[in-house]
């Protein structure tokens, strides 16, 4: 019984890994970024969908976000602090517009019984998904419509500005396909894994969200700033971190979500379609503001997962710092009194 049940796990695997190879495959082959992303992420969905799905183990799903993690904090670099600094009205304001946008959508969605409850409320808000996901529970909204509504709304986001980067730059533009196999140097990647580890692992004990990835953020930012140490990360390995973030995001489709969603789906799409509306025309002020050229406005604005973001951002030509500043403030914005917030309209739904 149990070396069937075993043949069954290693087979949906198989098929899981087959099917996101070939997705990948084809969208690299497209020239979109973040195919390793978006490939397994897709292939999640629908492997779920057909009830053939794995379950991704929760520290594989840890292990992803801190090698994620680690990425976006070599990405990091002094500038970040200084862009902050010299601009943070702006940055501060174009957060503030975007939370304000998604609180206005759930209090509709809510208000006008197009979902069960708060459901609507913790399900608009934009990005901290883990974070909403958890508070929606212990304030009894409907946790498996919150989880579809805020993965729904990645999948949109990392697709959105997929094909957008793609179309906006162009094929002669895109950076060169990344070499799956470099030389392998097993000093810094030993350093480079105990270091990520351990941040990871102090960013878990901490219970602050996300932590797995904010640990090893924050200490690639803090090696790298100080020029002490670059984090040696291959292309393999962020290849299977990407492929770990999206298979999580793509097997939380489930099917009971997805049908008890199916009435209300145009609805959640359209919210979801008019933040993504808000965060593009934040995007121009920025360009006008700012002068930042435009799918670096559009990356910084965008109202997807800082992880999900951060992956397209770092494989296009943009700047990754000031996108990274962005939505890093918008994430802290929303870890910080997001839960107040969404608590605040979820009352005023209520009452109305």
């Amino acid at each position: 019984m149990r070396s069937s049940e075993a043949t069954v796990r290693v087979m949906r695997w198989a098929l899981l890994a087959a099917l996101s190879l070939l997705l990948a495959w084809g969208l690299e082959e497209m020239r979109l970024p973040a195919a390793f992303l978006i490939g397994p992420l897709v292939a999640g969905i629908l492997v779920r969908l057909a009830e053939m799905a794995p379950k991704v183990p929760r520290p594989a799903f840890l292990a992803s976000q801190a090698v994620v993690g680690a990425m976006l904090g070599s990405a990091l670099t002094p500038s970040i602090v200084a862009t902050f600094r010299a601009d943070w009205p702006i940055l501060l304001g174009t957060v503030a517009v975007i939370v304000a946008a998604a609180g206005l959508s759930g209090f509709l969605l809510s208000r006008f019984g197009v979902l069960p409850g708060t459901t609507g409320v913790w399900g608009a808000s934009p990005g901290a998904a883990s974070a909403m996901v958890i508070q929606a529970a212990a304030h009894g909204a409907d946790v498996s419509l919150v989880a579809f509504m805020q993965y729904l709304r990645v999948l949109f986001v990392a697709s959105g500005a997929s094909v957008t980067a793609r179309l906006w730059i162009g094929v002669e533009a895109m950076p060169p396909p990344p070499v799956i196999f470099p030389p392998l140097h097993p000093g810094p990647l030993a350093l480079t894994l105990a270091i990520v580890a351990v941040a990871a692992g102090l960013g878990i004990v901490s219970r602050i969200p996300s932590g797995a990835m904010l640990g090893p953020l924050l200490a690639g930012a803090v090696l790298h700033g100080a020029d002490v140490f670059v984090f040696d990360l291959p292309t393999w390995l962020l290849i299977a971190a990407y492929a770990g973030v999206g298979w999580t995001i793509g097997l939380g489709f489930t099917r009971s979500a997805v049908a008890h969603a199916a009435r209300a789906l145009p609805w959640i799409v359209l919210s979801i379609l008019f933040l993504m509306a808000v965060a593009a025309g934040l995007s121009v002020v920025l360009v006008e503001r700012l002068g930042v050229d435009p799918l670096t406005a559009y990356l910084a604005t965008s109202p997807g997962g800082m992880d999900t973001v951060a992956i397209i951002a770092a494989s296009t030509p943009v700047d990754v710092s000031f996108v990274l500043a962005l939505q890093a403030v918008r994430f802290f914005v929303l870890v910080g009194i997001g839960p107040w917030l969404s608590r605040r309209v979820a009352a005023w739904s209520s009452k109305s």
